[in-house]
């Protein structure tokens, strides 16, 4: 796993940093929300203290290398309005998993685009790794245009993968190569 220590990343408009307690009503409010809910593999969270858990969890996870989830704040102001993950972590492969929310109010402006740029940088940069996965249900169209805008490439379908809300749910798997986003960056190989 890897050595992680506190992070903040910042983007035009965005300041990507690690949770903090103190993000748990905001973090609820994302998670809460059916229509952000919709293609997760849980229902909508119901109680404060499920947001609670989770940035109990995501704070232990980062103290110990096995993930990391930052909260997107806007450069703005006011409250966090979602999160991107890398987790998963499979350190002989150098690759992980990467994840990402956001408040449906804030839908359409760019933000998730623009805070997966920063943490897939982070993560080949800082952290070294050669490869990021991700895995999307195939009616998720919003979310499939961002990661093959970001380079990512499809790589496989997999039926019933996930049960989601109850009812079975396929996976579309993308994978993104350091190299190839070097290349889309202008980096010399």
């Amino acid at each position: 796993m890897p050595i992680l220590s506190p992070t903040v990343l910042s983007t035009e408009r965005l300041r990507l940093r690690w949770f903090r307690e103190e993000d748990a009503a905001a973090n609820f409010a994302v998670f809460s929300d059916p229509e952000v809910t919709r293609y997760w593999s849980r229902a909508p969270w119901t109680e404060l203290e499920q947001s609670v858990q989770m940035i109990a969890s995501t704070m232990a996870n980062c103290a110990d290398g096995s993930g990391l989830r930052f909260a997107i704040e806007p450069l703005a102001g006011g409250d966090i309005i979602g999160n991107v993950s890398l987790f998963h972590f499979v350190d002989d492969s150098r690759r992980c998993d990467i994840g990402y929310a956001l408040a449906s109010r804030h839908w359409g402006h760019g933000y998730v685009s623009e805070a997966l740029r920063a943490v897939i940088d982070y993560g080949f940069r800082e952290l070294a790794l050669n490869r990021i996965e991700a895995d999307v249900d195939p009616a998720n169209a919003a979310s499939r245009r961002v990661l093959e805008k970001l380079g990512f490439r499809e790589e496989g379908y997999m039926p019933e993968r996930w049960i989601v809300q109850g009812e079975p749910a396929d996976t579309v798997n993308y994978g993104l190569l350091k190299r190839y986003w070097d290349a889309r960056q202008g980096l010399s190989l």
